[in-house]
């Protein structure tokens, strides 16, 4: 599994990092530009993200705008819905106003965090990348 983390507070970042890594390759970006930049170049390259987890605070450009950079480079390539990235968005901002937003511009999944292991791995296995 590709797998793509956004993710600008470092102790989370090491975590997420260390913890996806058993699953696959982890690219690891620091902010949702950056995101965005890696999604297309693996696009461009004809090699896919699997997974891009995504955290709502960061600098630059946040995890929603990020959302939106990259289900927009899908529909640019005309990459059908099914074959869309699986986005998770990890993050502490927990209301309903925000899960509610990012379901609306296409995440996969919402996770909470701090991020329980177990429910995340369950949440890898409900998406068929585990």
């Amino acid at each position: 599994m590709r797998i793509l983390l956004a993710e600008d507070d470092f102790v989370t970042r090491k975590f997420m990092s260390n913890f996806l890594s058993k699953y696959g390759e982890c690219d690891v970006t620091v902010d949702g530009l950056e995101a965005v930049d890696a999604y297309m170049m693996a696009l461009e390259e004809g090699n896919p993200y699997d997974l891009v987890c995504l955290d709502i605070m960061m600098p630059v450009m946040d995890g929603y705008q990020a959302l939106v950079g990259i289900r927009n480079l899908e529909k640019e390539r005309n990459i059908p819905e099914e074959k869309a990235v699986k986005v998770i968005m990890a993050t502490a901002l927990n209301d309903e106003k925000n899960v509610k937003m990012a379901f609306e511009l296409g995440c996969t999944i919402y996770s909470g965090k701090p991020i329980d292991q177990e429910r995340f791995e369950e949440a890898l296995k409900r998406l068929d990348l585990i």
